[in-house]
């Protein structure tokens, strides 16, 4: 990530892949947020991959900007992110108010035969839906095991994640599971055993403070 300062404006260059690890870059963005006059304007034609967890960083970054007055403009990107800011209509959150052209996108590759191409298409639409469908409740679980385990985001989502795989569970069904417990229902034993593993051996807040930065990036 580069960024230059532009009068009242930051501009912010990306590159690599926006994912779920993009969330790390939220505290940097929302102080460069906080020195703008106006906010910022994002640069991300070398963006390659851009997924949901990458859209919410995003989001999340405007949701800021928005509740400060200020605004978060996509001035450009690469095709990844065109297609999914397409696809789940969130094109106008990031667009400028005095002007109407859209973020200009670099070259689309040769993707192969059209009708191949709209059926990868259709799946990835679908796929979409149903994340944006599911997202509130997952972040709610997410949540939730924060709040009770004091974890960090990354190892909250690491312990769903797990328990999700070593239950055979979907993702989505174990989170509307740890929701439910708020109100007063309980998990299955099964459930209950992976979960409390996950939760072993998951970071947390304190202990990733006291452990050097190359510990870490060892570890994972």
């Amino acid at each position: 990530m580069d960024v230059v300062p532009d009068g009242d404006r930051m501009t912010v260059s990306m590159w690599g892949e926006l994912d779920l690890g993009s969330r790390r870059l939220l505290p940097e963005l929302y102080d460069m947020l906080a020195l703008s006059g106006g906010g910022v304007d994002l640069r991300l034609d070398a963006v390659g991959f851009c997924d949901c967890s990458g859209l919410n960083a995003l989001l999340d970054l405007r949701t800021r900007a928005v509740d400060d007055g200020k605004t978060v403009i996509i001035r450009s990107c690469s095709v990844a992110v065109e297609r999914l800011l397409d696809l789940t209509g969130t094109r106008e959150l990031f667009t400028d108010p005095a002007r109407t052209e859209r973020p200009a996108p670099t070259a689309r590759p040769d993707t192969g035969p059209p009708e191949e191409s709209s059926q990868d298409l259709r799946a990835e639409v679908a796929q979409l839906r149903r994340a944006m469908q599911t997202r509130p409740t997952i972040d709610l679980a997410r949540g939730i095991l924060m709040a009770s385990f004091n974890l960090t985001p990354e190892a909250a989502w690491s312990v769903l994640v797990k328990t999700s795989q070593n239950t055979n569970t979907k993702l989505h069904n174990l989170a509307q599971d740890l929701v439910g417990t708020v109100r007063g229902s309980t998990l299955p034993q099964q459930v209950q055993q992976q979960l409390s593993a996950a939760v072993a051996g998951a970071s947390r807040p304190d202990e990733a403070a006291a452990c050097p930065t190359g510990a870490v990036e060892d570890g994972d």
